[in-house]
């Protein structure tokens, strides 16, 4: 081969971080800024943040991998390559220095110079992956691998190479703080962050206005400053740098942009339909569930008290009612909502006609209803209204928890209706 010619690496990373340490963004920027400072000829195509399935056993809190695509000339494999073991020396050397966990980092890059197998992502975006099975697929598909003793990061890595960016893609720009400062409170006030969104309408949930907070911000102690969301590359890198002019916004040392799958809904299936055969019943902390009928079988809707208007919109719900949702199935086989909507309703029974100020009576077996004050008679009725809503915070009849709530790869419906 001529050692001339570009060769496209696609490179993967996952699981070198700690709950109270650690950052996996971090990272892999170092390791891109590694490469781009030592091999002249690289040019990287496209970095991406990926995240997977939520109810990953070993996950953190966001549950996401990085990959990245990068063009070396042919000669320069070997730099390449020497420099990333180098590197990951560096990341085993930090991950056995931090606190003591139940699910220790394990730490893997993955290079592929082919384009890996798809269902590598869509396996690990939707439910559990056992290791094992994966890394001889990893092998089969000649990927070359640098791991720790323990291989999960094999997992993640590995579906951040198998992404194939769609039209429903997000993108993301992560600054990173001064490593001084890491662990002293960040600098950002939620005044910027809505003045932000107001001055770059194309970023979109970094704010709670239902909290009337920023969402950028890490709560844990990582190197992370913030995270700008939005529909394109441009628009949130045009959004970092008005940040970075406020003097109530801390200064980062650097930054990156991200294609991610974030606002997806990857993780989820389609629409599903089912009739409540149960009323809804509350159980400790406020969370509340009901049965339903669907497809022939019982399904247990589970609305948490986190998911706001989903888990009120739940509370109405009585016998006979027609709904539609979307949601994660647990481990017990109940659906954890994520969205959901009242597609058709059962009559609210409010009692019977009223005459004088009274309800009226039965007169008898067969008999019309009668006011006891005044005689008159009415038809055998009882008085009905739909269901209250209004109270519940609603985008056409769908229901979704609040921007704090959601999921990172949640479609919030402002951007996407379920089924349309």
């Amino acid at each position: 081969m001529n050692s001339d010619q570009r060769l496209v690496l696609r490179i993967g990373l996952d699981d070198t971080d700690h709950p109270l340490s650690g950052c996996t963004t971090s990272t892999f920027d170092e390791l891109l800024s590694l490469l781009v400072a030592r091999i002249p000829d690289i040019r990287i195509i496209e970095r991406g943040l990926v995240r997977l399935w939520p109810f990953a056993a070993r996950r953190t809190r966001g549950n996401g991998a990085l990959r990245a695509e990068v063009s070396i000339l042919q000669s320069s494999k070997g730099e390449f390559r020497n420099l990333c073991c180098e590197w990951f020396e560096g990341v085993l050397e930090e991950v056995a220095n931090q606190p003591n966990s139940s699910t220790p980092a394990a730490p893997v890059l993955l290079v592929s110079e082919n384009p890996p197998p798809e269902e590598w992502y869509w396996e690990a975006v939707t439910a559990h992956v056992d290791l094992q099975p994966r890394m001889a697929s990893i092998n089969d598909e000649g990927c070359w691998m640098l791991t720790s003793e323990e291989q999960w990061g094999a997992v993640g890595a590995s579906a951040a190479i198998a992404w194939r960016p769609g039209a429903t893609s997000t993108w993301e720009l992560i600054a990173w703080r001064n490593h001084e400062l890491i662990g002293q409170p960040r600098q950002i006030t939620s005044e910027a962050v809505r003045m932000m969104e107001e001055e770059h309408p194309l970023t979109f949930v970094n704010r709670d206005p239902t909290a009337g907070r920023g969402l950028i911000a890490p709560r844990t102690p990582c190197p992370v400053l913030y995270g700008i969301r939005g529909a394109t590359s441009e628009c949130v890198e045009e959004a970092h740098h008005w940040m970075q002019t406020r003097s109530d916004v801390e200064q980062s040392v650097r930054w990156g942009v991200h294609r991610t799958n974030q606002l997806t809904d990857d993780h989820l299936g389609v629409v599903t339909f089912g009739t409540v055969i149960s009323y809804p019943e509350e159980v400790k902390g406020a969370h509340s569930n009901i049965s339903v009928l669907s497809g022939g079988d019982r399904v247990d809707l589970v609305a948490f008290s986190e998911g706001g208007p989903v888990n009120r919109l739940l509370r109405t719900l009585q016998i006979g009612d027609r709904v539609a949702w979307l949601g994660l199935t647990a481990q017990d086989d109940a659906i954890h909502l994520e969205r959901l909507t009242l597609v058709d309703q059962v009559p609210r029974v409010t009692g019977r006609p009223t005459c004088c100020n009274k309800s009226m009576r039965s007169g008898g077996a067969g008999q019309q209803l009668r006011c006891r004050e005044c005689g008159s008679t009415s038809q055998r009725e009882w008085n009905s209204e739909e269901a209250d809503l209004s109270g519940i915070e609603l985008v056409e009849n769908w229901s979704q928890p609040s921007p704090s709530n959601r999921r990172h790869l949640a479609m919030p419906l402002e951007l996407g209706i379920p089924g349309a």
